[in-house]
């Protein structure tokens, strides 16, 4: 058996791409990591964390792997998805349903793709 220690997101700038996703997320980076670092931890509350690790070639592809994330502090999917777009993230493929389920498929300022999906709040409020 094994367990994940870690998801590992290549980036063109480690720093400045885990410092946009710690300030989406309120995740802390990992202490002592700085600008121009190679590999930059972004602190989950247990593991696995997310590493951001510098590589030389852009990406040119849809991620095989990705994210998805929750809305939090009162705030529902269609809310995260602005304040998202605020930061700098695009909105790539909105999977909304007329009936409040679905997503929204984004991309982060270096084009990795995530996920926004409802809230837990939302998701009970149409459960059963």
């Amino acid at each position: 058996m094994i367990e994940i220690h870690a998801v590992t997101i290549d980036a063109h700038d480690p720093y400045e791409i885990a410092t946009w996703w710690s300030k989406a997320t309120g995740l802390p980076l990992g202490e002592g990591d700085k600008p121009g670092d190679d590999e930059i931890m972004l602190r989950t509350k247990q593991d696995p964390f997310v590493l951001f690790i510098r590589v030389p070639e852009g990406k040119t592809v849809k991620n095989r792997l990705h994210l998805d994330v929750n809305a939090t502090e009162g705030r529902t999917r269609d809310q995260e998805v602005e304040r998202l777009v605020e930061m700098g993230a695009t909105i790539f493929d909105d999977l909304r349903k007329p009936d409040g389920t679905g997503w929204v498929t984004m991309l982060d300022p270096e084009g990795n793709e995530f996920c926004v999906c409802r809230s837990q709040a939302e998701r009970e409020a149409t459960a059963g």
